[in-house]
């Protein structure tokens, strides 16, 4: 019986393929506009980091990065600039290496996050507040790769 290698995993250099994004919004606070990064919790792990996921199949990394995105935050988003490639060891030791994007969220950014198995919350938060709150260092080498450039204007409440 022949053993069949998962999709996500590259069969030559047992690499774990993943992607995620981090997703920026502007908001206000005391009437001051400010942009926001959305950070995950992990119960499983205990931690906190930026939405990513494994490849399903054949799916592209940037539908990878959609998909996982959605599924973590319950938002869909669109892709903006590519932040590169971060590759680490997993719990499991194996070597993985994700590709993240910048992404706007297309849906409200303020409908309620339902909690779910993999992420139980959803937080906002700047970037000094994101460097502080997130566990791995990998993930804080993400903010020094993000572009200056604002998000979009944050659309009036209808």
């Amino acid at each position: 019986m022949s053993r069949r290698t998962p999709p996500n995993v590259n069969g030559d250099q047992a690499e774990v393929r993943a992607a995620g994004g981090v997703v920026r919004r502007r908001a206000r606070r005391y009437l001051l506009p400010r942009t926001e990064l959305a950070v995950v919790h992990r119960p499983r792990y205990h931690d906190w980091s930026f939405p990513k996921g494994k490849r399903d199949g054949d799916e592209s990394d940037e539908q990878t990065a959609l998909r996982e995105v959605a599924e973590e935050t319950g938002l869909h988003c669109e892709l903006r600039e590519p932040l590169g490639t971060v590759r680490y060891r997993d719990a499991r030791g194996r070597d993985k290496v994700v590709h993240y994007w910048t992404m706007e969220p297309l849906s409200d950014p303020r409908n309620p996050f339902v909690p779910n198995r993999e992420v139980d919350e959803v937080r906002w938060c700047t970037g000094r507040e994101a460097r502080k709150l997130l566990s791995y260092d990998h993930d804080r080498a993400l903010l020094a790769r993000l572009p200056r450039r604002r998000p979009p204007t944050e659309k009036p409440s209808s």
